[in-house]
């Protein structure tokens, strides 16, 4: 569909091995640490739920290529989340893909708000997420 808005990408380099990042983004209790609870399965088409300030929300893997990439579909409006990783030596660059979003004038369900509002509100929110992220692999 046109008009849609673009998708959220952050890419970061921490300071952390590829399989100390993969570890804490590709677990139940890794992705509890940074983002929120969850009761997530590395298995391509297992459905899960991820806890949001707005309830419970539907999830299902789409891709798992340890320790490369995970992707899974989020909640009931579109969206996705993906998670890249690349080895850099001692150190591992990630990157975060929100995607799926709606055109800039369609109400978010749970929200209640245009998905644009929601979309410039979740960009900047993503940024401390992944400082979250940053924080636990950098230890």
């Amino acid at each position: 569909m046109e008009n849609r808005l673009q998708d959220i990408k952050q890419t970061v380099v921490f300071n952390a091995p590829i399989q100390k990042v993969w570890n804490h983004v590709s677990t139940a209790e890794g992705i509890s640490e940074w983002f929120m609870p969850n009761d997530f399965k590395p298995e391509v088409g297992y459905e899960f739920t991820i806890q949001s300030p707005f309830g419970p929300s539907p999830c299902k893997v789409t891709e798992y290529e340890p320790p490369h990439r995970l992707s899974f579909d989020w909640d009931t409006d579109g969206w996705f989340l993906t998670f890249e990783l690349k080895e850099l030596g001692d150190q591992t660059e990630f990157t975060l893909i929100h995607g799926g979003w709606k055109q800039a004038d369609e109400i978010i369900g749970k929200a209640g708000e245009k998905s644009s509002v929601i979309r410039d509100r979740m960009s900047h929110g993503w940024t401390g997420i992944v400082e979250n992220l940053r924080g636990i692999v950098e230890k």
